[in-house]
């Protein structure tokens, strides 16, 4: 064992530790027997869908069934491959860009049923942010921009 200057034993290097990964910022509206056009509200952290789409599907209620595929609404979305695999099973991936309306994915399982979550932009101030997500939990309805 080598010791420092002045006789004492050098000190290990901390360990490092990776950062942890970011926890997907979700709002899904109240359960209800009202049929809604949007189900909830996310606000993804870039516009990276194949990084931020297990995050979400992470973050999914435990009752939602396994989604298969996702589909999301607007031209802020780079290119996206055929499929990615998220907790080992596929999910399809599309982009449309003609579809008039709000950014949205829209999530899919197979036989069960389709859920649209509304996206806030990755570049919304947290506060307005915030506010949107705060609203749908409360009523079921986004909060306007």
């Amino acid at each position: 064992m080598t010791t420092a200057p002045g006789g004492r034993a050098p000190h290990p290097d901390p360990p490092r530790h990776h950062a942890p990964l970011p926890v997907a910022r979700l709002a899904i509206a109240p359960h209800s027997a009202v049929t809604r056009r949007i189900d909830g509200v996310w606000w993804p952290h870039s516009a990276d869908l194949v990084t931020e789409l297990p995050e979400l599907l992470a973050a999914l209620p435990f009752d939602w069934p396994r989604i298969t595929h996702a589909t999301v609404n607007g031209a802020g979305w780079p290119a996206l491959p055929g499929s990615i695999l998220v907790a080992g099973h596929v999910v399809r991936l599309r982009r449309t860009i003609n579809r008039s309306g709000p950014d949205t994915v829209c999530l899919v399982s197979t036989g069960v049923g389709r859920w649209d979550l509304l996206i806030i932009p990755p570049t919304t101030p947290e506060p307005t942010a915030v506010r949107i997500m705060a609203e749908m939990s409360r009523s079921g309805e986004p909060a306007p921009a």
